[in-house]
């Protein structure tokens, strides 16, 4: 007497509207990462310049950072009708520039620009002084 399994239908996910949020683009030299979030700062889609292809000092470039902000912009668009956004920009990278500038070619609103890299205050601690 083998028993049937009977698997329940799975419920389709709601399609989540997020029409206005917060992009942060967090550039270095070594690479752009850029987050689409709702705004609570829950993410939605995220890409890299590494996750586009890009290898080494490539992944620094502004090009880079275009192709990882158009990839992302895209998925949120398609995904959760993004339109306008905040924009977080942290780092002294390459990317800083183009990736905001891409969000205006992909039709994505740009309200205000926030500039929310680190500043040091106060510096390391010194060093020891020297006993001769």
């Amino acid at each position: 007497m083998a028993e049937a399994t009977t698997t329940t239908p799975k419920k389709k996910k709601a399609k989540r509207s997020v029409p206005t949020g917060q992009v942060h683009i967090y550039a270095s030299f070594n690479n752009t990462i850029i987050s689409f979030t709702d705004p609570q700062g829950g993410a939605l889609t995220a890409s890299s310049s590494g996750a586009c292809g890009f290898r080494g000092s490539k992944k620094g470039t502004a090009y880079a950072a275009q192709i990882a902000c158009e990839k992302a912009g895209n998925a949120a668009k398609q995904q959760y009708g993004f339109s306008k956004a905040d924009v977080f920009v942290k780092g002294v990278g390459l990317g800083r520039d183009s990736a905001v500038r891409t969000l205006n070619t992909l039709g994505i609103a740009v309200e205000s620009i926030r500039d929310v890299t680190g500043v040091a205050h106060g510096g390391v601690r010194p060093k020891k002084a020297r006993r001769v």
